[in-house]
């Protein structure tokens, strides 16, 4: 009786057994990546990547959390070694500095005769705060500080100043400079850089707070500008001109563009398109192909508006957190996020976006490292290796496969070939993809045959080292939570989690090297960057790599 129970188990495990293959087997499906490689489609600036620093002070709470504690560009600690070893790794780091109190702060100025005192609550006030003042002495603070990293600074003015708000939110008379002047006449004698000036946060189209009108925006746009030429005369080349940091309204965008064509040298645009931050469908929006799509029509419009004004402005995304009013914790400082921001960066590029900042590099529910720690949350390094391996030129890319593949691609940055990005949002399917480029060259993966680097039309790929016999090489960056939990803190490449040490040195990103024989291989709810330098493409404009 026992040796037949005992049969009886093995031939149960055994089914079992082959059950469990069978299922795991079926949930792996090829897919196809198709890349245009006789030109690119966009251009993005090289310092691509950007962050966002805010003005909330501690008593800052949403939905009951205080979340900010000290990462206020007021209080902040400099002298962090992880911190300033963080912004250091990307050489340089574009920080934009500003947020909604922005608005609502003075300067000391060395003729300002008013005490510098710190924002207070007042429920009453707009944003919840008293009006609120940067020393002069934490500017020169900041300044050092952004000077050791290699920091590149937006500086976000206070664009409200000299108007009255009314209860509708509606703004009246112009803009006050004065106060502004001064401070820039500082930055200047103490020989701070400055990559931009932008003015107001969020006063575009309906207003957060409160509203400016697109023609009188356009008026103090062009203050700002001469005040910045006549205060920066002499000096080259002279920091660029950046408004209106707003959310994207097609006719105010429209009639503020074709106000200050011979004004504007960027105009910046908000994104929290995943609603607030106490919504508790945060995740299942994230991992919806549909939703993240639903994003790509402001990019479209806005991309046509400057197209089709006389306008030489480009288009940056000025803030985004994906979820407003300091995002949700354990998600948009976890994992998960890293589906939507390198979406984000993916699909704003193919959109000519030239730079994206995130909110924020500090503080809330969505900083690139943690509040208190300042350990790099899970974005931090996706961040980081989009700032290492993408380039400038975007190709024009087409997944055929799952609808839960999101697939964007670049030539390479500092080396030859290209960089293709795939990010999975399927939760069970494992997803082996080849490449096609063109649709006219045969796909690569399962072709050991090709020994001979085939090319068309200046398209080239290196398939063998024709002295070893050796197969090339592409670089794999797989990106993975811990221990599968999408809202772990914990970023994983290659199978290592990535920490820093206790000299608070940020890990080095090392990649795995596969065949190019090989498919590339995107396990489900992962992300994966693969670097191919054999690859030469017209697009690119390199010389291939010969092995």
């Amino acid at each position: 009786m026992g040796s037949l129970c005992w049969q009886i188990g093995i031939c149960i495990w055994v089914f079992l057994f082959g059950f469990i293959w069978v299922f795991q087997d079926s949930n792996i499906e090829n897919g196809a990546v198709s890349i245009d490689g006789e030109s690119g489609i966009a251009e993005i600036d090289t310092d691509f990547i950007c962050a966002t620093m805010d003005w909330w002070p501690p008593e800052k709470c949403d939905y009951g959390t205080c979340s900010w504690d000290n990462a206020s560009l007021l209080n902040v600690d400099l002298s962090n070694k992880i911190f300033q070893n963080a912004v250091k790794a990307f050489s340089p780091l574009k920080i934009r500095l500003g947020g909604s109190l922005q608005d609502v702060l003075v300067y000391e100025t060395e003729d300002h005769i008013k005490p510098c005192t710190p924002f207070t609550q007042n429920t009453s006030a707009l944003f919840g705060f008293n009006e609120g003042c940067l020393p002069l002495s934490r500017w020169d603070e900041l300044n050092s500080f952004f000077n050791e990293t290699g920091a590149e600074i937006i500086f976000g003015l206070n664009a409200l100043t000299g108007r009255e708000v009314l209860a509708d939110g509606s703004t009246v008379g112009p803009w006050d400079s004065t106060n502004a002047e001064s401070l820039m006449r500082y930055t200047v004698k103490k020989n701070y850089s400055m990559y931009a000036w932008e003015l107001g946060n969020e006063l575009s189209g309906s207003g957060v707070g409160a509203r400016v009108t697109a023609s009188q925006y356009a008026i103090d746009t062009t203050l700002l500008k001469n005040v910045v030429h006549e205060i920066y005369d002499g000096i080259e080349p002279k920091p660029r001109i950046i408004s209106p940091g707003g959310f994207f309204d097609a006719k105010w965008f429209k009639e503020f563009i074709n106000k200050t064509n011979e004004i504007l040298d960027v105009v910046t645009h908000h994104i929290y398109n995943l609603g607030p931050g106490v919504d508790q469908g945060l995740v299942e929006k994230i991992l919806d192909p549909s939703y993240l799509d639903g994003e790509a029509d402001t990019f479209k419009q806005l991309k046509n508006i400057l197209a089709t004004s006389e306008t030489s402005a480009s288009a940056w995304v000025g803030e985004a957190g994906g979820a407003y009013n300091s995002g949700h914790n354990l998600v948009t400082n976890a994992f998960v996020f890293s589906f939507w921001y390198l979406d984000q960066l993916g699909m704003s590029a193919v959109y000519d976006t030239k730079t994206y900042c995130r909110q924020s590099l500090i503080g809330g529910n969505y900083g690139l490292l943690n509040t208190t720690t300042f350990e790099p949350n899970p974005d931090y390094y996706s961040a980081l290796l989009w700032h290492q391996l993408m380039g400038k030129t975007v190709l024009a890319t087409n997944f055929s496969g799952t609808k839960k593949m999101r697939s964007y691609a670049h030539c390479a940055k500092k080396s030859d070939g290209i960089t293709l990005l795939l990010i999975n949002l399927d939760t069970t399917t494992t997803v082996n993809v080849t490449l096609t480029i063109n649709s006219l060259l045969k796909s690569w993966g399962h072709d050991n045959h090709l020994r001979q680097p085939h090319t068309r039309k200046g398209i080239r790929m290196v398939r063998q080292d024709t002295k070893t016999g050796e197969s090339a090489i592409r670089e794999e960056y797989h990106l993975t939570a811990k221990d599968g939990n999408l809202h772990s803190q914990t970023m994983v490449l290659n199978g290592k989690e990535l920490t820093v040490n206790e000299a608070g040195d940020i890990p080095p990103l090392e990649p795995l090297n596969v065949s190019i024989s090989e498919p590339i291989t995107v396990t489900p709810n992962s992300i994966v960057f693969a670097h191919i330098p054999s690859l030469t493409l017209n697009a690119c404009g390199n010389v291939a790599m010969e092995l």
